[in-house]
């Protein structure tokens, strides 16, 4: 019994999680407390030497997860645990797109008072300065469609951006 335990553990580590599907399940995550917890239990394998996008996913499903926790105090570590792998994974890749998209998103979303807002501007600007350089297409897409629907983007960065 126990290797068979033992090998069902080794392939559920051993299954590569694919971003495509985070990114989807990321967008309704923020919404729905049963898509943040599944999302959230599909990236517990993900630690910090793994892929830096899944680890600012993982960062940023642990901080939404947060706002599910009824203790305060609790919610407050969890939330800081999610923008602990957030943060570490933009040191790692500062330059990478989807990992300051990532953090924009949470700290878009972040109640003022955990101020959790800092990089706001500079991440905003770093996305509309790379976008159009982005050979992924499906990514850029993803963020074309994120910042299309975002109400920190003005009007005039929103018509910009449709025609990349």
């Amino acid at each position: 019994m126990k290797l068979i335990l033992f090998i069902f553990g080794f392939f559920l580590l051993s299954v590569k999680i694919d971003v495509t599907i985070v990114r989807l399940s990321y967008k309704d995550a923020i919404l729905s407390k049963s898509i943040a917890l599944g999302l959230q239990n599909e990236l517990l394998p993900i630690s910090e030497n793994d892929d830096k996008v899944l680890v600012a996913y993982k960062g940023a499903v642990t901080a939404i997860t947060a706002k599910y926790e009824k203790d305060n105090k609790n919610k407050k570590e969890i939330f800081k645990d999610g923008i602990s792998l957030i943060e570490y994974a933009i040191s790692k890749e500062s330059n990478n797109i989807e990992i300051r998209f990532v953090r924009l998103s949470v700290q878009q979303n972040s109640p003022k008072f955990l101020k959790y807002n800092n990089n706001l501007s500079e991440d905003k600007n770093f996305i509309l300065n790379n976008i159009q350089d982005t050979p992924n297409l499906e990514l850029k897409n993803y963020l074309r469609e994120y910042i299309l629907q975002s109400k920190y983007f003005t009007e005039e960065e929103k018509n910009v951006i449709s025609q990349i």
